[in-house]
């Protein structure tokens, strides 16, 4: 949770307007696009003249060595899209600094997914898209695309984000709010046999994953639900997103129970984090949230995907 958000918004794809769908093809217009730059850095991409490809068209330029991404899997990435009718830069996650989070799925722009679909954790890749294979009829005028324009992307896949936690479970001690779930999804927290919290931070695993640990300066992908402590309604969660938007931690942007209190946890565990004011949202509280400066607030977060 950040500071001064008590529900982030949703970060679908990028930006409204996916549709469309189309073929891999041939080579026709990729030759007219230069991409340089090592994986995992921004790409320089430069453009020889206006692309019209006939079909879209997808080239790996570097093979990763990690799990390959099939349907239904999501991960991790940085993306560049460029226009190519005018051969300018028209968004990128590097420059945001901030990393997506993808699906392979049917809810993902096509040209996107099939790039994606089958390849390495490591890779990148470069696609050439079809005005009808991009943004369709309408374009995207918000990152300035039109409705005949060409699109190109550049892609580097991250690292694997899971759809639920996984891991071992620990002895968890006594006295702690119950984790409420309908068919596996996280709906609640219920404290009737919680006892009554103390005033230090406490983060406790109720499953113990086994990927990569989150350090301070991750980004991480995560579902969580927050109540105040002994109330029955949720302040805020992202179970019924449709998408996840990731946070970084150690930063300054968030809550310190979210950025002291998830260093060291691992992809795939459950945490409980029971947080004191001093922790939270501190004297002030949080009116937009209804949490007053004397509450403690209780979080249990699924640590999915670590970048």
């Amino acid at each position: 949770m950040r500071r001064a958000l008590a529900l982030p918004g949703l970060l679908l794809l990028l930006l409204p307007g996916l549709v469309a769908c189309g073929d891999n093809g041939g080579d026709q217009a990729s030759g007219q696009v230069s991409v340089t730059g090592e994986a995992g850095s921004p790409p320089e991409v430069t453009y020889d003249g206006r692309l019209e490809p006939d079909s879209t068209e997808t080239e790996v330029l570097h093979e990763g060595d990690g799990p390959a991404l099939q349907e239904g899997d999501s991960a991790f990435l940085h993306l560049y899209i460029g226009n190519g009718y005018t051969g300018e830069q028209a968004y990128s996650t590097w420059d945001d600094e901030r990393p997506s989070v993808v699906q392979v799925s049917d809810q993902t722009l096509p040209a996107l997914r099939d790039a994606i679909a089958g390849q390495a954790i490591g890779s990148r890749v470069q696609v050439v898209a079809t005005p009808e294979d991009a943004y369709g009829e309408t374009g995207n005028p918000d990152i300035g695309i039109g409705d005949g324009d060409a699109v190109v992307f550049v892609i580097d896949l991250l690292s694997t984000v899971l759809d639920a936690p996984e891991g071992n479970e620990p002895d968890v001690p006594d006295g702690l709010p119950q984790v409420v779930e309908d068919e596996g999804t996280v709906t609640g927290l219920d404290f009737s046999d919680a006892a009554e919290p103390g005033k230090q931070l406490r983060v406790v695993s109720l499953l113990e994953g086994e990927g990569p640990a989150i350090e301070k300066g991750s980004w991480l992908a995560m579902r969580y639900l927050g109540v105040v402590h002994g109330k029955k309604k949720p302040f805020d969660e992202n179970y019924t997103a449709e998408a996840i938007t990731p946070f970084q931690i150690g930063e300054g942007g968030l809550i310190k129970a979210w950025d002291e209190g998830l260093v060291g946890v691992k992809q795939g565990s459950r945490v409980l984090l029971v947080v004191p004011p001093s922790q939270g949202y501190g004297k002030a509280g949080n009116e937009g949230a209804g949490i007053k400066g004397t509450d403690t607030i209780v979080f249990v977060v699924d640590v999915l995907g670590v970048a």
